[in-house]
């Protein structure tokens, strides 16, 4: 009765010490992180189980070894304790020397390594090897003698020629090659499948792959790059979740897998952020991953943890002018102007291609004009962006505006101008020079203007409402320009100013109940969009009766 209990706990401590046997095996091969965890939870559950076999410390110590979670010296020590358990056991003496080894103790490394040939017999080939790799470490070095080479060979040759009588190896390394040549063939069949472009052909190869070999990880990946090539994302994504669950560890998986999501599912953007995340784990492009997960705060709006990101890639390259960009827009999200500035002007300075830096220009010199007023300061840069590349319209444009801004007419007219020199089928540049030509008082070429910024694009509300004020205010043709005002209320309905310049059309041209009905339409629509003076409306409508 006494002696039961302890039977019961030895065969459960068997049955857990083959599962992690197995899957320690399984991971060897397949490199699958999933078969890792199940081996180093078997291998502790038999330890709890039955603390007195030694194979489980020194397997479980090379497996937590593996994940860093713990020391070389706690895996001597995991090591000291089966040997202390089993003084004879062979691989517990290997396991022993390779952990000397990795701690730069080369003697004690021989010492164990020599203890394990003498306990194994003609299975001794494999600490045979591993002492003719310290033996040769030794001699590479420089640190031996003569005597230490002869070992060196004799241990190497000796060692070569027993593995044909080491059955564990040979075993290992027969299920290694069975394994390796179903993959290739199951690999290579569906390549040539892709090349041919029969791809139903290929995918079916690579499931075929996934089901008879131990790869999966691997299979699934093909299946994903198959997909995305077919442009089935949805499948593409799933293949490659099923890769990265079979072994978190693969670090292109996590990528393929941040990067689909980031551009095809953007209302993803919590779990792009994971998968970043988890990209920082490896301590690879820290940098690009940071400004990646930058971007994706600013999709969420999350504008501190955005500085967060970017101030970090930048940290980490300082000399990378998109870096410095992004976290200078990042910066004006936050509405912090001055690191805004410093973060631009670096980008600026880096300057890898004149036609970007324009851009950049064109950011900077808005801040200036529309943040700090420092209208000296915009006009510099926006000149400077204009001398990178004379082609950016835009910059131009917001010159042109600075321009106007300060009421210097001339200066304005000229500067859109040139910016029609440039992209003469740009409606904008038309409308712009057609508003500054208006306040000149220069009336017939900014109808010239307008007619042309609307035969470009007869949708530019903007400019049909603007015609029409010049017909309406300049020329004095209310007829005219009642059609204008409808043309800008037609392509938007909620066109609050149109709605009451049309009231003034129609007032003019002596239609109170038409005028009325407009100025009450401003009215209403005003309330929600807040564009004109309440009282300028209600006064405009009561002047009709009086």
């Amino acid at each position: 009765m006494t002696n039961t209990p302890s039977i019961i706990m030895d065969d459960k401590a068997a049955i857990l010490l083959e599962e992690a046997r197995t899957a320690h095996e399984n991971y060897l091969i397949k490199q699958q992180d999933s078969d890792l965890e199940k081996a180093i939870e078997c291998y502790i559950d038999a330890i709890k189980v039955n603390p007195s076999i030694s194979e489980s410390y020194y397997r479980l110590a090379s497996l937590l070894l593996m994940k860093g979670q713990i020391s070389v010296e706690g895996a001597l020590e995991q090591c000291k304790t089966a040997i202390s358990l089993e003084p004879e056991n062979v691989n517990a003496h290997i396991y022993s020397g390779y952990f000397q080894c990795l701690n730069g103790n080369f003697d004690e490394a021989e010492k164990e390594f020599k203890l394990a040939v003498s306990n194994s017999g003609k299975n001794s080939a494999r600490p045979r090897l591993f002492l003719s790799k310290v033996l040769f470490s030794r001699i590479k070095n420089h640190d031996s003698s003569v005597k230490d080479v002869m070992k060196f060979l004799y241990y190497f040759l000796s060692g070569s020629m027993m593995i044909m009588w080491d059955c564990p190896s040979l075993k290992m390394f027969c299920k290694f090659l069975a394994n390796d040549f179903s993959v290739f063939s199951y690999k290579t069949l569906g390549e040539t499948f892709e090349k041919m472009k029969l791809f139903p052909s290929a995918l079916e190869a690579y499931s075929k792959g996934l089901e008879k070999t131990s790869q999966g990880n691997l299979f699934y990946q093909k299946m994903g790059d198959l997909s995305l090539e077919c442009n089935d994302i949805e499948a593409s994504l799933e293949c490659y979740k099923k890769a990265y669950e079979l072994n978190p560890s693969d670090r292109e998986v996590l990528i393929k897998l941040a990067t689909i999501n980031q551009t095809y599912f953007p209302e993803n953007t919590d779990i792009t952020i994971d998968y970043y995340n988890s990209l920082l784990e490896f301590g690879i492009d820290m940098d690009k991953i940071y400004y990646e997960l930058g971007h994706l705060y600013l999709n969420k709006a999350d504008k501190l943890h955005a500085v967060s990101a970017f101030k970090l890639a930048q940290e980490l390259n300082p000399e990378n002018p998109y870096y410095n960009n992004s976290l200078a827009y990042a910066y004006i999200k936050a509405e912090l102007y001055d690191d805004a500035i410093e973060y631009y002007q670096l980008a600026i300075k880096l300057n890898p291609d004149a036609e970007w830096t324009s851009i950049v220009c064109h950011a900077l010199g808005a801040i200036y004009a529309e943040v700090k007023n420092n209208f000296e300061a915009a006009e510099a840069t926006f000149n400077a962006g204009i001398v990178l590349d004379p082609k950016n319209v835009d910059i131009q444009l917001s010159l042109g505006d600075l321009f106007m801004a300060q009421g210097d007419l001339d200066k304005a007219i000229k500067t859109y101008c040139d910016a029609i020199a440039v992209e003469p089928e740009n409606y904008l540049t038309y409308a712009k020079t057609g508003l500054a030509l208006w306040e000149k008082d220069y009336l017939e070429e900014s109808i010239v203007a307008f007619h042309k910024s609307i035969e470009l694009n007869p949708d530019f509300e903007i400019a049909q409402n603007n015609l029409g004020v010049v017909y309406l205010d300049g020329i004095g043709d209310p007829k005219s320009s009642v059609e204008y005002f409808k043309n800008a209320i037609n392509i938007n309905p909620n066109y609050t100013l149109a709605y009451f310049n049309l009231g003034r059309a129609y007032q003019a041209i002596g239609d109170k109940a038409l005028a009325a009905e407009y100025y009450q339409m401003t009215m209403d629509l005003n309330k929600i969009t807040q564009e004109l003076s309440d009282k300028e409306i209600r006064e405009r409508l009561y002047d009709l009766f009086n």
